[in-house]
């Protein structure tokens, strides 16, 4: 089960409305879900989460290129709405998509080269397990709004009251939860 959280920036505060996430069927179709909800090109931020496996977040502000966070890569790629996120993560519909993947460390070595063992695993292992655990994307995403990246980072079961808490918005994300 999903739950999905559109956090909108106004000139009187932020305001928070759940939303349903049935049409969202490509990045643009979510994209066009946030920039609907913004007002004069200001800040929107789409939370979804599927019972505490994994979270994300879709950051779009007027025609910008939206920025994208995922809390456990591996997690959301099971998922409709996580497959989603982390296609344009990891290699969709980029340009370049080696530029994301220059900053994963894919196989857990400190340097990020695989060992010669795990290289001829992973040839043999469908392109879905290849996705890494833990979290991929602009981990600076809600940096500018009070949340560093190692508290982004540490977020677990509660991630969305804890960026709303950051936010100065719980109390009106409560009213939608």
């Amino acid at each position: 089960m999903y739950f999905a959280a559109l956090l909108a920036r106004t000139q009187d505060g932020w305001e928070a409305s759940d939303t349903e996430l049935d049409d969202v069927e490509t990045l643009s179709d979510l994209t066009d879900l946030a920039r609907e909800a913004s007002v004069d090109e200001d800040t929107v931020i789409v939370f979804i989460e599927q019972e505490d496996a994994w979270f994300g977040l879709l950051r779009v502000e007027g025609e910008e290129d939206p920025r994208i966070f995922v809390s456990d890569a591996a997690a959301a790629a099971r998922s409709s709405y996580g497959e989603i996120l982390t296609n344009e993560l990891l290699g969709g519909d980029d340009d370049d998509p080696a530029d994301d993947l220059d900053t994963l460390d894919l196989d857990g070595t400190e340097d990020g080269e695989p060992d010669e063992d795990d290289e001829d695993e992973a040839d043999s292992l469908p392109a879905a397990e290849l996705v890494p655990a833990g979290p991929v994307g602009d981990r600076d995403i809600l940096m500018d709004l009070g949340l560093s990246e190692k508290e982004l980072l540490a977020l677990d079961t509660d991630a969305l009251t804890e960026i709303a808490d950051a936010l100065g918005v719980a109390d009106v994300l409560e009213t939608v939860r």
